[in-house]
């Protein structure tokens, strides 16, 4: 058994200077949820993608918490949250445990913080509390089925396969492969891979980010549903902020984005991948900073 899977306190391998917040647990429907919630003001709502935890957003949350709320959990299985018995990892149930987290934390105003994973699932919550997020910020994300679409048909079947699951739950293949592939501004140090290999430590603890690839084709109603309820959602203002070195989300996602929120702003950070707030963070922070839709609100 993982320690993480066993205690809801925050592991001794958790460096307190490189991750410098105080871990926070609550239950949410029997799962016990890691988060963070930092500093004061309009509150900003952080969702990881895959295969990341809420140590992704450290160098953004730093900064911003002096004029923020800054809430980031970790979905059940990742980071430093533990699953209860019989969940199984899909996109639909992670949003099912925001939208718990939101209710538990009584959270209004909201700014969504959403990257990979993370914007999709934070965009079906907002549809399910409407009138609770007020602004948007998408980060090299997507929110529609891709069934069909070449590029991500041979991503979902190829790593979401038989033979890949295994080798994600048996060498840690995603955090080995992915967050340095992701990384094209900068390399993670040794350390910060550290972190996010033990934070997924067992081939149990695996099974979350083993699952998410195939999740692109199988959760077709998820996104389905979430398509549909987009429009609902098109009037808030939206920031775009888009590492263009991305070899998994492309200038066409970008585009759908732009359309689907019509008032929005587009930040390109050049030479950035996937996890742009962690691979140009100085950027990330100063494109929310002066944003427009954000002014006047701290």
């Amino acid at each position: 058994m993982s320690e993480i899977s066993t205690t809801m306190t925050r592991p001794a391998w958790v460096d307190d200077q490189l991750f410098p917040f105080e871990s926070r647990f609550i239950d949410i429907d029997g799962h016990a949820v890691h988060y963070l919630d930092e500093g004061t003001g309009p509150t900003l709502l952080f969702l990881h993608g895959n295969p990341t935890w809420s140590f992704l957003w450290r160098d953004v949350i730093r900064p911003l918490r002096a004029d923020f709320r800054c809430v980031a959990l970790d979905y059940p299985g990742f980071g430093l949250s533990a699953a209860a018995p019989g969940y199984r990892y899909f996109p639909e149930e992670h949003a099912e445990v925001v939208t718990g987290l939101v209710d538990a934390l009584g959270l209004t105003g909201v700014t969504l913080v959403g990257q990979d994973w993370g914007g999709a699932i934070g965009l079906a919550v907002a549809e399910r509390r409407p009138g609770i997020f007020e602004r948007l910020i998408l980060a090299n994300t997507w929110a529609w089925p891709v069934a069909g679409e070449l590029h991500f048909e041979a991503f979902s079947r190829i790593i979401g396969g038989l033979p890949m699951r295994f080798l994600i739950r048996h060498l840690n293949l995603l955090v080995g492969t992915f967050l340095p592939i992701g990384h094209r501004r900068r390399k993670l140090t040794s350390v910060e891979m550290d972190h996010y290999r033990r934070a997924l430590d067992t081939p149990a603890r695996r099974q979350a980010c083993a699952v998410l690839p195939g999740r692109v084709l199988a959760s077709h109603d998820f996104f389905a549903e979430l398509e549909a309820g987009l429009p609902e959602l098109g009037h808030l203002p939206a920031l775009i902020i888009w590492g263009d070195a991305d070899i998994a989300f492309r200038r066409q996602e970008r585009e759908r984005l732009e359309a689907t929120f019509p008032d929005h702003e587009t930040v390109i950070v050049e030479g950035a991948g996937t996890y742009t707030e962690s691979d140009a963070p100085e950027e990330f922070v100063a494109a929310i900073r002066n944003w427009r839709a954000m002014s006047g609100t701290h």
